[in-house]
């Protein structure tokens, strides 16, 4: 089952990121392309900055930029084709190799944030794995399969979180007043109160990620 996973990643040699440092209110996005060779150093880039000559000031001084050419540039923000020095870490190539797509990337806090569309959980594995070895500080904000074996939307759920969350509301958990007492929930599960309140807990944070965060975010 495919799984989109959302990530943050920092590095000081990840692409730009000393540009984003340098320069506190600058904001760089990758534009999406059709080259996905895992040898590629040159993407495309959306920046937002007000000067254009600090902005092109910072990306000379930059270590992760060997080279860069201006497409387009319209009020406060360019199009920039970048290429990458060679000692710039990047996980665009380990993603590529694990059949991967970067659905979204831009900068955020200090470093990346980007959006994996990939086959499975082990390529995410195999993409910590080679964040890990490159000592790229790698955190998860969210992760979810996008069907289930059946066509349905998983909505990010696991199976004990849909039978737990399905089974409090069958019972009347979720209603005004409630029906069932989670005590109620957790023994006919043979759980305890503490683990049935943490699967009800993240299963709902795993909805709504999965579906009025995710619509938020595409709007």
């Amino acid at each position: 089952m495919s799984i989109t996973a959302t990530i943050h990643i920092r590095h000081d040699r990840l692409a730009l990121v000393p540009t984003l440092r340098r320069l506190d209110d600058v904001a760089i996005r990758v534009i999406p392309q059709g080259n996905t060779s895992p040898g590629s150093t040159m993407f495309p880039f959306l920046v937002e900055y007000t000067d254009r000559a600090k902005l092109e000031a910072a990306f000379d001084d930059d270590p992760t930029v060997e080279s860069y050419s201006l497409v387009d540039w319209t009020d406060d923000q360019g199009i920039y084709y970048i290429e990458h020095a060679p000692e710039t870490k990047l996980i665009s190539t380990v993603v590529t190799e694990a059949n991967g797509f970067l659905m979204h990337t831009e900068t955020t806090d200090g470093g990346w944030f980007v959006r994996l569309l990939l086959p499975d959980r082990a390529a995410l594995n195999d993409i910590w794995t080679y964040a890990n070895q490159h000592d790229i500080s790698f955190d998860i904000i969210e992760i979810y399969g996008n069907e289930d074996a059946s066509g349905q939307s998983s909505y990010g759920l696991t199976d004990q979180q849909r039978s737990t969350l399905l089974l409090a509301f069958d019972r009347g958990y979720f209603r005004a007043p409630r029906e069932a007492s989670l005590d109620e929930i957790a023994h006919e599960l043979d759980l305890s109160s503490t683990a049935v309140s943490g699967r009800l807990r993240r299963g709902i944070r795993n909805l709504i990620a999965a579906t009025i965060a995710e619509n938020r975010r595409r709007e």
